[in-house]
């Protein structure tokens, strides 16, 4: 398979250019929201009004940004850059600065491929090669037990890393930060491939190894009632129904945060929060029947001799042992943290030459993900998405805070390295800011962002620890009213809130909600910058892939509907 039409040179001019935007824009994404208005935020760094924003950004969407004109467009534009005053380094052009956000986000770069065209490169070079297409089971409809957004990414996902291990002539493949188990079990169970799933959570890997526990219930449930339809006369019953039947006696996993090694993002503690308790019993009921075993008619124990019986233990027991390892051999879920000097041979004996895939992996699992295929020769090919970009470790973070450990996730390239680049934790966390969503009025909860910045102002005027390392955590969803919210939040500060009146506490929600449009303007601002650092973050660990000698294809793809799943991107590489 051919390399990537984007050699190493133009993914370093690209990152050039994306560096050159950030370098003058990166300030707002790194301005804290919960200090927005004690430190005048939106007066520091634009020089427009709030209106102008909100209504560019409205246009941008709509499609008609062409004709608009920003109402306080510099008089000279060679005194602007990316909407920027070169004296003031504020923003005077809203539109200007959308435009360059677009142009430096990765759909405008032009360096991705889409899924269809990995698949397709993937399957013209198997056919050159003349080898046998990826083995399927019965197709499966994992709508019936994932939500809508799991099921997209698992089906989307698995496909690609079916072909890959097809491609590189291999039947293992390594899950790392495999969590509930989902991408490991449809891998096993679609595609016949032997998934070691590897977790730091052991309740997650136990979550697993429960779901392998039901599968051989629901083997053994299935048997009896085909062997029961047999003795009638009757046809025999189909997964669907023996998963009806036999539903009150399937117990539901324990819901588990999923952590792959860092950290996991508040989006995805939702999602996995608001999946349904039966969702296994949907997942046995979507099985194909060619994976029973349904066994023959057998004489009545009473009419066996000495012999027979003892012959039909051992082979009992010898099923039994053979039912055991096939379904370790289908997914292995093991508990591990695991980092780029992991030794994989020690975790996995039977470990022969595998596929490396990620789904979602936090914080610096992704970049230690790319670490361990280039560093271990068992690996052929990768497949990593990532996530979680604010638990991203930083080598030359000013403060010295963040890489504490030696080894740090970002930059993870070679050429960002000598540049000594560094984004910042609040520009990070921007990263992971949803535009299409946004764009479409979902992904910003202004309220409760506006009841945080107002609070801040509170604890800067009356109490001393407005800096203190506490968090006031989500008390937001408990409050009942702005009033109620200060309440709580110092409660859980441990201060001493007889300092204000009600009253007082009011007035600051009404002296502040007037301006609760700078605010939302300016988080606007940081949406549209989201997909430029998210770029950034990406292209280098392609470039760093595209600096390994012995790679002989490596890309960005873009897998997921950004709509469905905001981190969509995979880091997708083979080897020589």
């Amino acid at each position: 398979m051919s390399s990537s039409s984007y050699c190493l040179t133009e993914i370093q001019r690209r990152i050039d250019e994306v560096k050159q935007f950030l370098s003058i824009t990166l300030n707002i994404a790194n301005a804290h929201t919960v200090e927005f208005y004690t430190q005048d935020a939106w007066n520091r760094f634009t020089a427009v009004p709030p209106q102008e924003v909100l209504s560019t950004f409205s246009s941008c969407n709509d499609g008609s940004d062409q004709q608009r004109e920003p109402q306080h467009r510099a008089k000279d534009q060679s005194k602007t850059t990316f909407g920027f005053c070169n004296e003031t380094d504020r923003l005077v052009d809203a539109c200007e600065l959308l435009r360059a956000a677009r142009a430096h986000s990765l759909p405008g770069l032009g360096v991705c491929m889409s899924r269809d065209e990995l698949l397709q490169a993937l399957r013209e070079s198997r056919a050159e090669s003349r080898a046998p297409a990826a083995a399927m089971g019965a197709e499966m409809e994992t709508d019936e037990f994932m939500n809508s957004k799991k099921s997209h990414e698992v089906q989307s996902m698995s496909e690609v890393v079916a072909c890959l291990a097809q491609h590189c002539g291999v039947k293992q493949v390594i899950d790392v930060g495999s969590g509930k188990g989902y991408l490991s079990s449809f891998l096993s169970l679609q595609y016949g491939l032997q998934v070691y799933g590897i977790d730091s959570s052991s309740s997650n890997t136990h979550g697993a190894q429960e779901r392998n526990r039901k599968l051989k219930k629901f083997s053994r449930a299935y048997q009896k009632h085909n062997k029961a339809a047999r003795a009638q006369g009757k046809a025999a019953h189909s997964p669907q129904e023996v998963s009806e039947e036999i539903k009150p006696g399937v117990e539901g996993d324990e819901d588990s945060s999923h952590v792959d090694g860092v950290g996991l993002s508040q989006e995805e503690e939702k999602e996995r929060d608001s999946e349904p308790n039966q969702e296994q019993d949907f997942f046995l009921s979507a099985l194909s029947v060619d994976v029973m075993q349904p066994s023959s008619p057998r004489v009545p124990s009473s009419q066996l001799t000495d012999e027979e019986r003892e012959r039909r233990k051992r082979e009992s027991l010898e099923r039994k042992a053979q039912n055991r390892t096939s379904a370790n051999e289908m997914f292995s879920p093991l508990t591990s943290y695991v980092t780029a000097e992991t030794e994989l041979r020690e975790l996995i004996d039977e470990l022969e030459d595998a596929v490396m895939v990620g789904l979602h992996t936090c914080g610096d699992l992704a970049p230690s993900t790319l670490r361990m295929f280039v560093a271990k020769p068992e690996l052929s090919a990768v497949c990593s998405v990532g996530c979680c970009y604010h638990l991203l470790s930083e080598e030359f973070d000013p403060a010295g805070q963040e890489c504490l450990h030696g080894v740090c996730g970002f930059p993870l390239s070679q050429y960002l390295r000598q540049g000594s680049w560094f984004c910042g934790r609040n520009a990070r966390m921007s990263a992971c800011l949803a535009l299409e969503r946004v764009s479409l009025g979902q992904g910003i909860q202004m309220e409760s962002l506006f009841y945080r910045a107002v609070l801040h102002v509170i604890l800067r005027d009356h109490y001393s620890s407005f800096k203190s390392e506490k968090r006031v955590g989500n008390v937001y969803s408990k409050a009942k009213s702005f009033v109620d919210y200060v309440h709580r939040a110092l409660l859980r500060l441990e201060l001493d809130e007889s300092k204000l009146s009600d009253r007082d506490i009011q007035d600051y929600h009404d002296t502040y909600k007037p301006r609760m449009a700078e605010m939302h303007a300016f988080n606007l601002l940081k949406v549209t910058l989201a997909p430029c650092i998210e770029g950034l973050i990406l292209l280098d660990r392609l470039c760093y892939l595209k600096e390994q000698e012995d790679l002989s294809f490596s890309a960005l793809v873009q897998l997921f509907d950004p709509l469905l799943s905001p981190r969509c991107y995979a880091v997708v590489g083979l080897k020589n």
